[in-house]
Formats: C-alpha cells, sequence, structure tokens
C-alpha cells in the first residue's frame, strides 16, 4: 500500500457521500432547468463570476465595464489560479475554457472534500470528519461546489495548507498559502493561519500543541528553517497579485483597493450589511428575511463561539475568524455572503461532532433529508437570480 492509499481509503466513505450528494445536486438542476427551458450546463458556466473568469482565461487582463452611475467593473478584480488553470486545460485538451472551469471546480470540490475530512480527522476524530464532509456538501449553496467558481479551488488549497500547519509541514503550508492567495482576496485568511502558527511554533521550545503527529514533525533545527521559509512564503501569492494590479494601474500598492471600490466592494466593518438587514423591517414579508439574516448571522456566530470552547487549534480559529470578518463585514454583494462564507469549514465541526453522536441511520436520514432539500433550493437559486 503506498502512502496515498492508506489516507484515501480512510477518507473514502467521506468522499463517496460528497459525490453522492454533488450528484443529487446536479440531477436536480439538470431536471429543474430543463423543465424552464434552461441549459444547467450553461448556468453552472457561464453565470456571473464565471463568466468574467473565462473572460480572462481567454482574453487577459484588462477587460472593464462603464456603468450608467459611473461605476468600472474591471476583471483586474479577479485573482488569477483559476484563469490560468483554465487556460492550461483548453491549451492541452478540446475543452474550451468555460469547461476548463467546469473541471477545475469539480476536482478541486473533490480535493477539498477530502482536505476537510484531514483536518476535521486530526481534529475530532473519523466520524466526525465523515460528518464534517457530508455538512459540507449539503449546504443550501452547496452547488457552488459544482459551477466554474474559484470557492472549491480555493476550499481545497486552504484545507490542505490548514493541514500541513497542523502535522507540521510548513514548506507545504506555505506554498499552498501562496496558491490560495492567487486564488481569492480572502486568501489572507491562510496567511494569517500560517503566520500565527509559525510565530506561536517559534515561541515554543517543542512542537506546538497543535501538531499532534509528532512523527511528521522535524528536528528543531530544520524545522525553525522550514517554518521561516513556509512563513516567508504564503503572503508571495496575494501580495504579488496586489503588487501588479497597482503596477499595472499605476495606482501604488493600494491600486487593487480602487479597483474593489470601483465594484462598490470594501470593508466597513458590516455597517453596511447591517443597514441592508435593517432595510427588510420596512414591511412585513420582507421583514421574514431580515429575521432569518440575523438568525444566520447569529448561528455562524455561535458555532464560531463553540469552536473556541471546544479547542480547535489557534490556526482554524484565526482561518475561520478571518474569513468570516470579510464575509460579513464587506460593503456590497450581500447576497454572495453565503458563499463567501463557504470556505470557512471549521464553523461545521460542532454540528459534525453533534451529528457523529447519533445512531448512523438517524444521521443518514437527516444528511439525506438535508440534501434533498440543498438541491431543490440550489436548482431553484441558480435558475433564479444565481450566485452573484
Amino acid at each position: 500500500m503506498t502512502d496515498l492509499e492508506a489516507p484515501l481509503r480512510r477518507a473514502a466513505p467521506a468522499l463517496l457521500g460528497y459525490a453522492a450528494v454533488r450528484a443529487l445536486g446536479l440531477v436536480v438542476l439538470a431536471v429543474w432547468s430543463a423543465a424552464r427551458g434552461k441549459s444547467a450546463h450553461t448556468l453552472l458556466t457561464a453565470r456571473w463570476d464565471a463568466l468574467w473568469y473565462t473572460r480572462v482565461a481567454d482574453l487577459g487582463y484588462g477587460y472593464e465595464v462603464r456603468l450608467p452611475n459611473g461605476d468600472v467593473h474591471s476583471n483586474l478584480a479577479f485573482f488569477p489560479l483559476l484563469p490560468w488553470l483554465e487556460r492550461f486545460l483548453h491549451t492541452i485538451s478540446p475543452l474550451s475554457f468555460a469547461d476548463g472551469g467546469l473541471v477545475v471546480s469539480l476536482l478541486a470540490s473533490l480535493a477539498a472534500a477530502w482536505g476537510i475530512f484531514a483536518v476535521a480527522e486530526h481534529v475530532h476524530g473519523r466520524r466526525a470528519a465523515v460528518c464534517a464532509v457530508l455538512l459540507w456538501a449539503v449546504l443550501p449553496v452547496g452547488i457552488v461546489q459544482s459551477m466554474a467558481y474559484s470557492e472549491s479551488l480555493f476550499t481545497a488549497l486552504a484545507a490542505w495548507s490548514l493541514y500541513a500547519v497542523l502535522t507540521g509541514r510548513w514548506l507545504t503550508a506555505g506554498t499552498l498559502a501562496l496558491l490560495a492567495g492567487l486564488t481569492r482576496p480572502v486568501g489572507l485568511a491562510v496567511v494569517a493561519a500560517v503566520w500565527v502558527a509559525g510565530v506561536t511554533s517559534f515561541m515554543a521550545p517543542s512542537v506546538t500543541s497543535f501538531v499532534r503527529d509528532r512523527s511528521t514533525a522535524p528536528a528543531p533545527g530544520a524545522r525553525n528553517w522550514r517554518c521561516a521559509l513556509g512563513m516567508a512564503l504564503a503572503p508571495l501569492g496575494a501580495a504579488g497579485y496586489v503588487l501588479w494590479v497597482g503596477h499595472r494601474t499605476g495606482k501604488g500598492p493600494l491600486g487593487y483597493l480602487d479597483v474593489q471600490a470601483g465594484w462598490r466592494n470594501g470593508f466597513d466593518g458590516g455597517a453596511a450589511f447591517a443597514r441592508f438587514v435593517g432595510e427588510k423591517f420596512t414591511s412585513f414579508p420582507s421583514a421574514l428575511a431580515g429575521v432569518g439574516l440575523i438568525v444566520g448571522v447569529g448561528l455562524v456566530l455561535w458555532l464560531y463561539v463553540v469552536g473556541v470552547r471546544q479547542g480547535q487549534p489557534l490556526p482554524l480559529l484565526v482561518f475561520t475568524g478571518v474569513v468570516t470578518a470579510l464575509a460579513l463585514c464587506a460593503s456590497s454583494y450581500f447576497g454572495s455572503k453565503p458563499r463567501l462564507l463557504m470556505p470557512a469549514f471549521p464553523l461545521l465541526f460542532p454540528l459534525a461532532l453533534a451529528l457523529a453522536r447519533l445512531r448512523i441511520s438517524r444521521s443518514a436520514w437527516v444528511v439525506g433529508g438535508v440534501a434533498v432539500a440543498s438541491a431543490v433550493y440550489g436548482a431553484f437559486w441558480l435558475n433564479g437570480t444565481g450566485p452573484p
């Protein structure tokens, strides 16, 4: 048995369950779309962000749309790793750029599921890890995991980087953090996790407490230089792209913020989101949506607090905290917040632990029921306004 076969066998139930849930979602989407005279393929590959990524892959950077209100939507807002992979697949195969993005997303979603399993198993054991993967699969916006979007790719890179941190593989952690930083702006969350773990490691003379697999930890001297190199690598992806955008726009290191401002997107501490929620209470029907939003945010914060109380390792808490803060405190695209939270998979660990305590038959019924609801909601959502 090779070094890869044993971990893959342990993760097999989780990956098979994940694939089944995602297949159900795609079947429901195909049936729903056909009934409405729409193409499920088009919905998965040519909506919103997927179009922008495909355009970058095909034509490169420099495309922008000027809106009547003066806003400028530039494709410089989209980080390059997914378009690079789309272009690579298009070059070596008959796949179109859009189909290349779909293939990357499908493969990356499986890699993400495996990474989530590895992290959860390291922290809470195998049964909870299987439950964590299934819960990630049945998220209400789980259909995004099968779209030509960058969420699945980012989650895969983030999960495996965090696993590398937890097992003392600093060079791997830094390299994957670098790639995550080339995928989405929230790659900063992975960088922060690597840096906090690295600083903690330097402060402790022995192996850091969250590194449980002592057999993977190198000798102290080797660990120090590997840790330092991993920390140095981690921010290069995000920093390199942001600095390149600043150079291209001629606006210096903060040029990327100007690009985001053209999309009316920024970080305001959640003030705009709070106003958005408050406006829902101006009439009765929309007030129900306002209540739902408050409950949803409250649930996210409660799960984070529970994770702290359950002793999640510091790198996971830092990663989840940064992802959550960036998602909830962004000043625009409020409908996108559920999918922006999707990479924060450690939020699911308290629920996974609770699910793992149930009998297998009961937990199967729970996951199955939620999977059906998620598939129907995903088809309804994508056939409507879709994920912006």
